[in-house]
């Protein structure tokens, strides 16, 4: 490890249909290694002690995605999330999701609420799901419970706002990477992202692994965060 920890790694997870397209694979199979990505990136996280660990898996966008891959990936959250009590606790994970539940299917969203309950006394490694998720959504439904509360408007910090957020109560992302080569949020974290560092490698999610995860260590050491200073 570096002197300078990585505390808080962030990632969006892209490039899982372009990986199988390059293998001439079916393009679903990419979103099936990119759960072992995942799975890879999660142990790799826990060796090297960095506490928090923020995905992208399913943005609010992604419904406009074909009908087969939408249930596809909801399969595959159903039975690796919702269904991941065994394997989350195994290795002392919370599990907790950033995104809205109650436009999901109740089975899903049930499976979601069941596996964060069974996880969170984990003390591990902290991992947030962003799953039917939008950055811009957050910010309104913040907003939103704000006024319900009856808060008046020059009582409103910007600390305040962040308690109305899914990530309240964490550190905001130190790193974050999107894989793929693309250079841009896409409605990530609009709010906690503000001081992050960014790395933009060219490799697809699916190829991320341990080195890829000392990789993104090493360069995170090289950056000098100055917070406007």
């Amino acid at each position: 490890m570096t002197e300078k920890q990585l505390n808080h790694l962030a990632i969006i997870l892209d490039g899982n249909r372009r990986w199988a397209k390059a293998r001439g694979l079916p393009s679903l199979f990419g979103h099936k290694e990119g759960v072992e990505a995942v799975k890879r990136t999660i142990d790799a996280c826990i060796k090297y002690k960095i506490k928090y660990l923020t995905v992208y898996a399913f943005s609010t966008e992604n419904w406009q995605r074909s009908e087969e891959e939408v249930g596809y990936l909801m399969g595959l959250a159903l039975e690796n999330i919702g269904g991941g009590i065994d394997y989350f606790n195994e290795r002392g994970v919370k599990l907790k999701i950033f995104g809205r539940l109650d436009n999901l299917e109740p089975k899903l969203a049930k499976a979601f609420e069941k596996a964060v309950a069974a996880t969170a006394t984990n003390e591990v490694l902290n991992f947030n799901v962003c799953f039917n998720y939008g950055g811009r959504s957050e910010i309104t439904q913040a907003i939103r419970q704000i006024i319900k509360t009856g808060i008046k408007a020059d009582e409103v910090t910007e600390e305040l706002v962040s308690n109305y957020l899914y990530s309240a109560g964490q550190p905001e992302p130190d790193m974050i990477v999107r894989t793929s080569g693309e250079v841009r949020l896409s409605n990530f974290l609009p709010w906690q992202s503000v001081y992050s560092e960014f790395y933009f490698p060219s490799y697809h999610w699916p190829d991320f692994d341990e080195s890829k995860v000392k990789e993104v260590i090493e360069e995170f050491s090289q950056r000098q965060r100055r917070f406007g200073k």
